[in-house]
């Protein structure tokens, strides 16, 4: 068992890694395929043993080997968040007894695939289709629910959102969060849409407050919504169930 925690978290930050550079380039049109990685600053192309994840971050003190510039702790953080994510799946498959291979490639698959979306929103405000698109694909093997009722969720929840779309001329909810919902819906199921898009919402509103009264956002200053809908996923996936017992509705 500790040798396969182990496995994950070593697996979690070589896929981290491998996030850090397409979720740099994907938003520039940088083939993900185009060589090894280069320093931002100077342009020198990175030597793979400068490119060990995490480890190398550490030994280099976080600077550049060539022009000695800081590194952006966005690669380290993303390595870092991956191999945490890596693990608490694996540890809540196991908790719920619903470990097995197939569950497990399958659960981590869609989350490299959140995650991606989750950090390209973050910082270009854009949910690209083509994730979208793969994690609707993957989610079909899902096997919590049926599929039909999966497709449900997600129908429902795209819908609740476009309604906002379409009511605030897309000032207060873009299309790409509505196109989102279907994957999100499918992910969490029906019965637990609803709470993920009431924490979705109600941390989102909470973060607004706190950057608007920090003087970092103002009233008028578009927020990604992205984020908080791929945040929400994990949180009522774990405690949705809870919620719901604690309000009576099941």
């Amino acid at each position: 068992m500790i040798l396969q925690m182990v496995s994950l978290v070593v697996l979690g930050l070589v896929f981290g890694s491998f996030i850090s550079a397409l979720t740099w380039r994907y938003p520039l049109g940088i083939s993900i395929a185009k060589g090894r990685s280069i320093c931002p600053r100077c342009k020198k192309q990175i030597a793979w043993f400068d490119n060990i994840p995490l480890f190398s971050f550490i030994f280099l003190g976080g600077k550049c080997r060539n022009c000695k510039k800081i590194i952006s702790w966005r690669y380290p953080a993303i390595e870092l968040s991956t191999a945490l994510g890596f693990f608490l799946t694996f540890q809540g498959l196991t908790l719920k007894g619903e470990y097995s291979i197939y569950s497990l490639t399958i659960a981590l698959i869609l989350f490299c695939i959140l995650e991606i979306i989750f950090i390209i929103d973050l910082e270009h405000r854009i949910i690209p289709d083509l994730f979208i698109f793969l994690g609707l694909f993957f989610s079909l093997f899902i096997v919590q629910n049926s599929p039909l009722t999966n497709l449900l969720s997600g129908f429902v929840c795209a819908s609740f959102l476009l309604i906002i779309h379409l009511l605030t001329k897309g000032r207060g909810m873009g299309l790409g969060d509505v196109k989102f919902a279907i994957l999100g819906g499918i992910i969490v199921g029906l019965p637990l849409s609803p709470v993920w898009l009431f924490i979705a919402f109600l941390t989102g509103a909470l973060t607004g407050i706190i950057l608007i009264l920090s003087k970092k956002a103002g009233l008028k200053s578009k927020v990604a919504f992205g984020p908080f809908l791929v945040a929400a996923i994990p949180v009522t996936l774990v405690f949705g169930n809870t919620l719901l017992k604690l309000i009576g509705l099941v």
